[in-house]
């Protein structure tokens, strides 16, 4: 059901794509994320902790598949509320505590972990944000940990992408190139050891497909046609898409700090 709240006019694009019913908003897509955790090589009883985590799915996903501890911060209240809920549900919660807190301030952890990860975050920051978002998950790395990230790429126009994109998501979205994202990995003291490139396909019917499965993609469809503002706002983004398909895609990165 569409939140009755949300102002479809003005809203973050993810929060569009939320209300449309989407669940993974990754710019790779399901496969891109099995791939960085195949690289992540993870031990059961090793220790994550995951930005933005949302309503919890994916540290759910880490707890049950690979026994790790997760410690998920989300700045969101209400998506706070859902992410302890659905974990309580799944009975996780000795292994996955949701925080409700910035991914700027992540000092006041106090802790370090084997691993950080953050999907679609960081493309949303300043270059200064990003900056500082990185060293954060570099300080909070235990060292020879390793940062997973999946993030948007803009293989050539960036600074033109980066405006016509803030425009029709709503948000401050700057993706770098692929030898600028592994500089600011690198300069944030974090060392790229794997990276992949691919096709962004977040709104083809394809990556619905295979990432909501046929009943979600169909819930998804059925509410684009059923509810003008929410079209309207998801046409743009897909104009926006396929103007740029042959720049825009993603990058997942595995970046250790030495």
């Amino acid at each position: 059901m569409l939140n009755p709240t949300l102002n479809l006019q003005t809203a973050p694009g993810h929060q569009v794509l939320a209300a449309a019913g989407k669940r993974i908003l990754r710019p790779g897509g399901r496969a891109a994320t099995e791939k960085l955790f195949q690289w992540a090589d993870f031990k059961p009883g090793e220790t994550v902790l995951e930005l933005a985590a949302g309503f919890g799915d994916s540290a759910i996903a880490l707890a049950k598949r690979y026994g790790l501890y997760v410690v998920a911060i989300e700045k969101n209240p209400d998506s706070v509320a859902r992410a302890r809920t659905n974990v309580a549900a799944a009975g996780l919660s000795d292994r996955i505590e949701i925080i409700e807190g910035d991914i700027f301030d992540l000092d006041r952890l106090g802790k370090q972990f084997d691993y950080v990860l953050a999907e679609a975050i960081l493309t949303m920051q300043s270059p200064s944000g990003k900056a500082k978002i990185l060293q954060g998950v570099r300080d909070r790395l235990k060292p020879g940990g390793k940062f997973l990230s999946h993030e948007l790429l803009a293989q050539n126009n960036e600074s033109e992408i980066h405006q016509v994109l803030s425009q029709v998501i709503r948000v401050n979205a700057a993706p770098y190139s692929k030898s600028n994202w592994i500089a600011a990995f690198e300069t944030a003291g974090l060392q790229v050891q794997q990276h992949q490139t691919g096709i962004m396909g977040l709104l083809t019917i394809r990556q619905m497909l295979h990432d909501e499965g046929i009943t979600g993609t169909a819930l998804i469809l059925w509410n684009i046609l059923t509810k003008p503002l929410l079209r309207q706002r998801i046409v743009q983004m897909r104009q926006v898409f396929n103007r740029y398909k042959q720049d825009l895609g993603y990058i997942i990165i595995c970046a250790q700090r030495l």
